[in-house]
C-alpha cells in the first residue's frame, strides 16, 4: 500500500501492529463524505485513518500526544506520490490535539501541495523545534481558507511569516484564534495579496493597542472583511486608530462580543477608512451609542445591547440600515435572555445569535460543506 504523504503524521508505519481489542478510532459516514478520527487510546491504531482517504471532509485528533515518532518517516520528496494525492477527494482537513515537530508539519504541507484541498484547520497544536530552511518557492497547498486555533509555536511572533513561506498564493480567508502572539514582525511577513477576510476572533488579550502590531502596514491590501469578535476591543476609536496606522481599508468591520466602552479619556478624533460600509457592534454591552463612530455607514448593527432608550438621530451616523433588535427599550426581557439564552425554554433572536456565534464566531465564515464535494 502506498503511504500517502499528507497523512504521514497520522497513518501507521507498516511495522505498527493493530491491537485486536482496540476500539476503532475512525468513523466514516455512510455517504463516504465525512471521516472523523480520535486517537485517544494509549496504543492507538493509526492505520484506521486509511479509511478516511475516500472522504471529502477529514477531521483527525491525535489525542494530545507527541508525533515525533513519525518524524523519521516524513517524506521530504512527496512528488512520487503526486498522482495519488491529487486523486483524493478531500477538500476540508482538520488536524488537532498534538505536539508536532515543525519539520513534520512542513513535510505534511509539502505533500498537501499536490492535493485539491480547499480548507485547512490546525487546532490545539504545539509546533516544536526549528522550521526547515526557507524554500526557493512555496511548496505547500494553494489554500483558499486557513484556520489556526490555539496553535503555539516555539518561534514566537515570527510563526506566521514562517508558515506563509510554505503556502502557495491564493489564500482568501485567514482565521486566527486563541494564539499566544499576534505581534507579527512586519519585516518577516510578506504581503498577503489575496485575502479578503481576516478573522482574529477569540483573542481577548489582543486589545486596541496590540491590534496595531497584528495589522502589519500594507500586508493585507485586498482586505474587505475584518472580524474582531471577542478580541478585547475597548473603543471604536481605538480600532479606528489601529486601522489608520496599518493603512487598511476594510469594507466591513465586526466588533461584536467585545465589552466596548462609550469613550475613553484622552481619545482623539480618528478618520475612519473611506471604504468602510458596515459596522457590527452587537453583543457589546452598550448602554448608549459610543462616540467616534464613522460619520456614514450602509449598515450599523447595535442589536442585543443594553440600550434603555431609542438612540437620538444626533447620536448616530448617517446610516441606511440600522438594527436595534434585542435592546431593553424594545424588549424588556432582553437582558435576561442575553444572560440566560434558554430562559423559559424560549430562544429569542439575541439568545439564538449568542448560541450560534457565541465565543468563537466561527460560523460566520464557514462555507457549506457540500460545496467542497
Amino acid at each position: 500500500m502506498v503511504c500517502v504523504p499528507y497523512l504521514l503524521l497520522l497513518l501507521l508505519p507498516s511495522l505498527l501492529r493493530v491491537s485486536a481489542d482496540t476500539t476503532e478510532p475512525c468513523e466514516l459516514d455512510d455517504d463516504d463524505f465525512r471521516c472523523v478520527c480520535n486517537f485517544t487510546d494509549p496504543k492507538p491504531d493509526w492505520s484506521s485513518a486509511v479509511q478516511c482517504m475516500v472522504a471529502v471532509e477529514v477531521e483527525i485528533s491525535a489525542g494530545g500526544r507527541s508525533l515525533e515518532q513519525f518524524l523519521k518517516g516524513a517524506d521530504t520528496t512527496p512528488k512520487q506520490y503526486a498522482d495519488t494525492i491529487k486523486a483524493l477527494r478531500v477538500r476540508r482537513l482538520k488536524l488537532g490535539a498534538a505536539q508536532v515537530p515543525a519539520q513534520l508539519l512542513v513535510a505534511v504541507l509539502r505533500a498537501l501541495g499536490y492535493s485539491r484541498l480547499k480548507e485547512l484547520t490546525l487546532e490545539d497544536l504545539e509546533v516544536t523545534g526549528p522550521t526547515p530552511p526557507t524554500p526557493l518557492e512555496p511548496a505547500g497547498p494553494a489554500l483558499p481558507t486557513l484556520t489556526l486555533r490555539n496553535v503555539s509555536w516555539t518561534t514566537g511572533g515570527a510563526w506566521l511569516g514562517e508558515l506563509q513561506q510554505w503556502l502557495k498564493p491564493g489564500l482568501r480567508v485567514l482565521n486566527i484564534a486563541q494564539v499566544d502572539s499576534l505581534a507579527f514582525p512586519s519585516a518577516g511577513l510578506s504581503t498577503f495579496g489575496a485575502p479578503t477576510t481576516l478573522d482574529l476572533f477569540d483573542n481577548p488579550s489582543l486589545g486596541d493597542t496590540r491590534l496595531r502590531a497584528a495589522l502589519c502596514p500594507n500586508k493585507f491590501p485586498a482586505l474587505q472583511y475584518l472580524a474582531l469578535r471577542n478580541a478585547g476591543m475597548e473603543t471604536p476609536s481605538g480600532v479606528c486608530a489601529a486601522l489608520a496606522a496599518a493603512r487598511e481599508q476594510p469594507q466591513s468591520l465586526d466588533l461584536s462580543h467585545n465589552s466596548v466602552r462609550v469613550t475613553l479619556p484622552g481619545c482623539t478624533r480618528c478618520v475612519w477608512p473611506s471604504a468602510l460600509r458596515s459596522l457590527n457592534l452587537s453583543f457589546a454591552g452598550l448602554e448608549q451609542v459610543p462616540k467616534g463612530l464613522p460619520p456614514k455607514l450602509s449598515v450599523l448593527d447595535l442589536s442585543c445591547n443594553k440600550l434603555s432608550r431609542e438612540p437620538r438621530r444626533d447620536e448616530l451616523p448617517e446610516v441606511n440600515d440600522l438594527t436595534l433588535d434585542g435592546n431593553p427599550f424594545l424588549d424588556p426581557g432582553a437582558l435576561q435572555h442575553q444572560n440566560d439564552p434558554m430562559i423559559s425554554g424560549v430562544v429569542p433572536a439575541c439568545a439564538r445569535f449568542a448560541l450560534t456565534m457565541g465565543v468563537s464566531g466561527a460560523l460566520a465564515l464557514l462555507q457549506g460543506a457540500r460545496g467542497f464535494a
